[in-house]
Parts: C-alpha cells; sequence; structure tokens
C-alpha cells in the first residue's frame, strides 16, 4: 500500500476544472460550427498550429520557458500524445453525429477507467468517498442515455472509444506533470499533433483553410485556437492541483452545462433524463469534494497533535 500522500488543497482544483469545462464546451460547439466548412483534421490541424504559434510567442516574452520544452520522458510524450490525437478525432467525429449532452455524457464514462488506472499506476489512494463519486456519475450517465438496443449505434461506438482513449491520456498526462511543466507538456503536445492533423489533411486531400472561411467563421476560429490553449492550461494545471480521481469527476458538470447550450443554439430537446442523471452526477461530485475537505481538516489537526506533543 502507497503512503497517503499530504492533502492538497480543493480550491485551486475546483477554480482550475471550472476553467477547463467551460472551454471544452466552447471548444465543443467551435467544432460544431466550423464542421460545416472544413474538414475534421483541417479543424484539428488549425488547432495544433495555434497552438504551437501563441506559445511559440510566449516564449520568446518570457525567455525562460523555452527550457521547459525539454524532457526526459518523450516516450511517454509520444503515447500520451498519440492516444490524445485519436480521442480529439474520435470526439470531434461524434459532435458532428450526435446531439451535444449525449456525446459528453458518454465520454464520461471516462472517469470509471481513470479511477482503475489512477490507483494502478499513480499510488492514488482509493477512498469510499471517491468510489462512489466514479459509480453514481457511472450510474447518471447510464440514466441519460438509456442504454438498450438503438443506443449501442456505430455513433456511440466512437464516443465510447473516445473515452477509453481520453482515460490513457489521462493518466499519462497526470505522470507527465510530476516532471514536466505545464508549458512544456502543451507545447509538445501541439508540437506533435500538428504532424499527425497535418498528415490527415493530407490524406483527405484538402489543404483549402482559409479560402473556405469567412468573417461569421471568426468566433469559432478564435474558439478553436485559444479556447484550445486555455482548456488544456487549466485541466493540466488541475491534475497538478490534486488527485485525478478527485479532479476528473468535476468534469461530469459539463453535462448540464451542454445540454442548455445545445437547447439555445441548436433546439436540440432538453431530455429530462439529462437532468436526473445530473442531479447523481453533482451529488457524488459534491459528496467526494466534503469527503476531501474532512480527510484536509483531520490530517492538519493530526499535524497539528504531533506538533504539540
Amino acid at each position: 500500500m502507497p503512503l497517503l500522500r499530504p492533502s492538497q488543497p480543493l480550491l485551486p482544483v475546483i477554480l482550475w476544472m471550472t476553467g477547463a469545462l467551460v472551454s471544452f464546451s466552447i471548444m465543443a460547439i467551435s467544432v460544431r460550427q466550423l464542421a460545416n466548412q472544413l474538414v475534421l483534421m483541417e479543424i484539428m490541424a488549425l488547432r495544433n498550429f495555434a497552438g504551437v504559434v501563441i506559445l511559440s510567442a510566449l516564449a520568446l516574452v518570457h525567455p525562460p520557458l523555452r527550457r521547459q520544452i525539454r524532457s526526459d520522458r518523450l516516450s511517454l510524450h509520444a503515447l500520451r500524445n498519440g492516444v490524445h490525437f485519436l480521442a480529439t478525432y474520435l470526439w470531434a467525429l461524434s459532435l458532428t453525429l450526435l446531439p451535444l449532452a449525449t456525446v459528453f455524457a458518454l465520454e464520461f464514462t471516462a472517469p470509471a477507467w481513470v479511477s482503475v488506472m489512477a490507483v494502478l499506476f499513480l499510488g492514488e489512494r482509493l477512498t469510499t468517498a471517491r468510489v462512489l463519486a466514479v459509480v453514481l456519475g457511472f450510474a447518471g450517465v447510464l440514466i441519460i442515455i438509456r442504454p438498450g438496443i438503438e443506443t449501442f449505434q456505430a455513433s456511440t461506438l466512437v464516443v465510447l472509444s473516445a473515452a477509453v482513449c481520453f482515460s490513457v491520456s489521462i493518466v499519462t498526462q497526470k505522470l507527465l506533470t510530476k516532471s514536466d511543466s505545464t508549458y512544456g507538456i502543451l507545447f509538445i503536445m501541439n508540437a506533435s499533433q500538428l504532424p499527425m492533423a497535418l498528415i490527415g489533411v493530407y490524406l483527405t486531400g484538402s489543404f483549402g483553410f482559409f479560402h473556405k472561411l469567412g468573417m461569421q467563421d471568426l468566433l469559432p476560429v478564435l474558439g478553436i485556437c485559444f479556447i484550445g490553449i486555455t482548456g488544456h492550461l487549466c485541466l493540466t494545471n488541475a491534475f497538478r492541483a490534486g488527485d485525478a480521481i478527485v479532479v476528473v469527476p468535476l468534469d461530469f458538470l459539463r453535462i448540464p452545462l451542454i445540454a442548455f447550450v445545445g437547447y439555445v443554439l441548436y433546439g436540440e430537446p432538453l431530455d429530462p433524463y439529462v437532468f436526473v442523471g445530473s442531479a447523481f452526477i453533482v451529488t457524488g461530485i459534491l459528496w467526494n469534494l466534503f469527503s476531501e475537505k474532512r480527510h484536509q481538516l483531520a490530517q492538519a489537526r493530526q499535524q497539528e497533535a504531533q506538533g504539540q506533543a
């Protein structure tokens, strides 16, 4: 059994994850909008190209960042970015096939895989509250999708495959935060995934990025270029601030948010099962957060008592 690590403050995790869930929701809307003009590989190439340019500009303004690009764990970066690229493509594809809330709900089968991987490979402790958060979250997802023969079609399998890939990416990203900086992880991610996307663009025979776009596409283009960076920045710092089993369940809050967005922007029906399932999800999250806080207070009292002894 691994020794318990000192408890970490929850507020930074909550704040970083709030930024991440808002960013990824905006990213989903941007992908849905641009999919009318661009093929998915063009969208991914645009995102990664913008990421390289923005992060390179930051390094020019702040030269010490250049040293953070080096890493002794390039093989782990290669694994993480290869799997993450596949997950992102499958996720983007599913956004063009299914309602937004359904995509996000199916995507959130990932915490069940992450919870197991985090214990096996990261040495994180598995508490009753964390198990309950994942179980309630997964139960909420099942309520939302109401699995049956008609649910498990090719389009839903695309999202479920993306969820498994994202789980591997999340665990490897958490491992990388122990040795590499947030800037280094983001730069290597964009620099390594850009050639993958360009190869995909070449294979699809489409290089007409800019003549396909007009002024009406400005906001989704900005969403792809900038929000993609902020989303991963927030997510990476959330993993740095707290255990993966605490971080991931917070992302469940994207489901009710994206359901409302889908209703307002695309007229997607507000399925009551989405909100019933979300109630299960939020209950698990709150239970987990309160449990973590109680554990922190208990540890602080214990350390104080030991210091006075």
